[in-house]
């Protein structure tokens, strides 16, 4: 069974990859790695939510926007190489806007984590970064970068 096939069995269908907002591409190949550009959530060519996560965005909403961030990702991945290249999920990293005294990032970012266990399994796993910081690009909660190993 290919990724492909895994994402349809899923049902889940790789959104178009949005324009980089700045001097960037969304996804880079250096040897076996594709990197992607941090992603945020972008759903039919507009931001889904703004706001700080603890305040105006609750933590399960937050991890829903993860996980949409990381379909972006994995749709800028799949632009670049294809999703079927994907040998390993290496890293990821989120960054999640946090209200004063909000200390939950991994749970926000595990909306990333749980998406790529779905769809690659053991392949899926990886190393991980959940940071908590005071803004992000045009105001939204959650930001998600990835590293995948390709053949």
């Amino acid at each position: 069974m290919t990724w492909s096939d895994k994402l349809g069995e899923l049902g889940i269908e790789l959104p178009g990859v949005p324009t980089p907002a700045g001097a960037y591409v969304p996804a880079v190949r250096t040897g076996d790695l594709v990197y992607t550009a941090g992603q945020v959530p972008f759903v039919g060519g507009a931001i889904a939510a703004t706001g700080k996560v603890g305040r105006e965005i609750s933590p399960e909403e937050a991890k829903g926007h993860a996980r949409t961030c990381a379909l972006n990702a994995l749709a800028a991945v799949h632009d670049l190489v294809g999703v079927d290249a994907i040998v390993k999920v290496v890293k990821v990293v989120g960054f999640v806007a946090s209200a004063e005294g909000f200390t939950g990032q991994p749970a926000v970012v595990n909306g990333a984590s749980e998406l790529f266990g779905e769809i690659f399994g053991d392949a899926g796993k990886h190393a991980r970064s959940a940071v908590g910081v005071a803004e992000l690009p045009l105001g939204v909660p959650v930001e998600v970068e990835l590293i995948v190993e390709v053949s």
